[in-house]
């Protein structure tokens, strides 16, 4: 907490001294034009070379206070955007608010765990976690919590986020740089779809013609200018309408080029700063170093390609505007060159566009754990294997507060299911997403809430939050009847960590007791690992029949006081207690 007040005050002095210098360059550059005028007029007036050459010099102090003024404003962009980064961690901290986004566009109702989980929405894992700022970063970071990742990848990435843990400043900045980016879903797509579209070179005449006009319209131009001839003149004008039509031949296919990419110059030349910091920065993580590898291009890197290409797409903005647009294609066909410039490049570089932008998504993705490992660092990478051994050591929720958050042990070897009884409020649920939350995060690389864990990172299959179709016309119990049937298949093609509470509530006791527990039996003869929670006690004598794959846990509940008492504590055993009757009769139900 310390190290983002003390990075806050830091950037908010330098962001103060930069203001003043960035407020006197804008007063000096409006000087500076000022005085430009009055030259030209003085020179005007009086007709003296001092005058003009005073405007000549003017003019150039004003071209350098421009750079200066941009750069200026790039920092200062930057410095904001750090200022805000702070902000919002100390706000996250302090649970002022929840300033990061929920991630609600990723919300799949039928996905295997995502939504019984929390991993999308407001006070969501997602939102918790996510320090990623362009759109290729947050799909990534989602489709990461989506899926579980390969053994090998999951030991790559927590060697990279071990890396980055303690690289506050580096994953600051790329932070920052992303943020300032502000590219859309529409502006990735826009590039992506650019890269695809006909790439086709131009005609032999037109490059040959692109070439040979503005010579010859330098070489009238020349000849009247050393000989006053007005035939010269006319066959400039000439020359200046034919260029004209020439560019006319291609204007649909300009247009086309730079069709929905609005400011697409600037968010490509903030991809090749990201990819730079990427490109320019020793990393020692074998992830780190492949990503690098990706951006390395022929004789130059991804950035530089990047770059050049925003530059292309800047001058080509030039048709827009009609008299810029005139004059530079009616003397040198100006967007005649740009367009073949762009071909070449979609030619040679668009196949490694995705990749490159892949790399940025990656490294927002591993910032972002590496954010998470800060931010926690009582929590733990757990150590992998691929013998279906899953343990943890006081585990708790990731997304609790610390104060609130009870650890619990729980392991699944050598009896590999739970079955879970408890009453309600009793924690049973909590735990359950305590499980499943942090199989999601190992199953990514992530460290888990947990002072120790073994984990073999299985498929996640989870039944625990379904709520009725009605576009689909569906009731609750057929959804869930549909759950079931997807993780039954799943389990069919491989084992899988399970997690189900209380399932077919929508039927008769009996035939739910009867369902469920056949249910239990169908997935320990698959060699499913995970947890069932359940109300009905004859569910857990199961146990004695699959004494090697079956084990009962429960959380009670204590009356103190003449009031209910949970310590959220993981037991040996069925839940004994009951609250509900109690609960009923002080409240004047019953």
């Amino acid at each position: 907490m310390k190290i983002y007040h003390s990075k806050k005050e830091a950037v908010s002095n330098e962001l103060k001294a930069l203001n003043k210098r960035y407020n006197s360059v804008s007063m000096f550059r409006l000087v500076f034009i000022l005085l430009v005028v009055l030259s030209i007029y003085k020179y005007i007036q009086n007709n003296e070379l001092v005058f003009a050459g005073s405007a000549f010099a003017f003019f150039i102090g004003f071209v350098i206070l421009m750079r200066m003024h941009s750069k200026l404003l790039f920092e200062k962009k930057i410095k904001e955007a750090l200022f805000q980064i702070n902000s919002d961690e100390i706000d996250f901290l302090e649970k002022n608010k929840l300033p990061f986004e929920s991630g609600l566009e990723y919300i799949d109702f039928h996905h295997p765990y995502a939504y019984d989980l929390d991993i999308f929405g407001e006070h969501s894992l997602f939102q918790n976690l996510n320090r990623s700022a362009t759109f290729v970063g947050k799909k990534t970071v989602a489709q990461k919590l989506l899926n579980t990742s390969p053994l090998e990848e999951i030991i790559k990435n927590q060697e990279a986020i071990q890396e980055l843990t303690p690289m506050v400043d580096w994953r600051q900045e790329f932070y920052a740089f992303a943020k300032i980016t502000n590219d859309t879903a529409s502006s990735y797509n826009a590039l992506l779809q650019w890269t695809t579209f006909n790439s086709n070179a131009l005609p032999k005449w037109a490059v040959a013609f692109s070439y040979g006009s503005p010579l010859v319209f330098i070489s009238v131009l020349f000849g009247y200018w050393t000989t006053s001839n007005l035939l010269f003149l006319n066959i400039l004008s000439y020359l200046f309408v034919l260029n004209l039509i020439v560019l006319g031949v291609f204007l649909k296919r300009i247009k086309f080029e730079i069709a929905n990419s609005d400011d697409i110059d600037k968010v490509i030349g903030h991809y090749g700063l990201l990819l730079e910091k990427i490109e320019k920065t020793s990393f020692t993580s074998s992830k780190l170093i492949d990503l690098q590898t990706k951006l390395r291009f022929e004789s130059s890197t991804a950035s530089v390609h990047l770059k050049a290409l925003s530059a292309l797409f800047s001058k080509n903005d030039t048709i827009a505007n009609l008299v810029t647009a005139v004059l530079f294609n009616g003397t040198f066909l100006f967007n005649i060159h740009v367009l073949k410039h762009l071909i070449q490049w979609k030619k040679a570089h668009a196949f490694a566009v995705k990749k490159w932008l892949d790399v940025i998504g990656e490294v927002e993705f591993l910032n972002s754990m590496a954010n998470f490992a800060f931010n926690n660092p009582d929590f733990v990478y757990p150590q992998l294997n691929t013998d279906s051994k899953i343990d943890f050591e006081n585990l708790g929720h990731p997304l609790l507060p610390v104060k609130s958050r009870i650890g619990n042990n729980v392991a699944f070897y050598p009896e590999s299911f739970m079955i879970l009884t408890g009453s309600n409020m009793s924690g049973k649920s909590t735990f359950l997403r305590s499980l499943g939350i942090n199989m999601v995060l190992a199953g990514t690389g992530a460290v888990v809430c947990a002072t120790r864990a073994h984990v073999h990172p299985l498929p996640i299959l989870v039944s625990m939050r379904l709520s009725d179709s009605l576009s689909d016309s569906e009731s609750y119990f057929y959804a869930e009847i549909k759950r079931l049937k997807l993780i039954m298949d799943a389990l069919e093609k491989r084992p899988a960590f399970v997690l189900l509470d209380e399932i077919l509530r929508g039927t008769n006791s009996d035939d739910k007791r009867n369902g469920t527990i056949e249910v239990v039996q169908k997935m320990i003869a698959n060699n499913a690992v995970g947890a069932i929670a359940t109300h009905d006690i004859e569910v857990c004598l199961t146990t004695a029949k699959y004494p090697d794959k079956l084990i009962n846990k429960c959380f009670e509940v204590a009356i103190v006081n003449n009031d209910l008492h949970f310590d959220y504590k993981l037991r040996d055993g069925v839940c004994q207690n009951k609250s509900a009757s109690f609960l009923m009769k002080k409240m004047g139900v019953i």
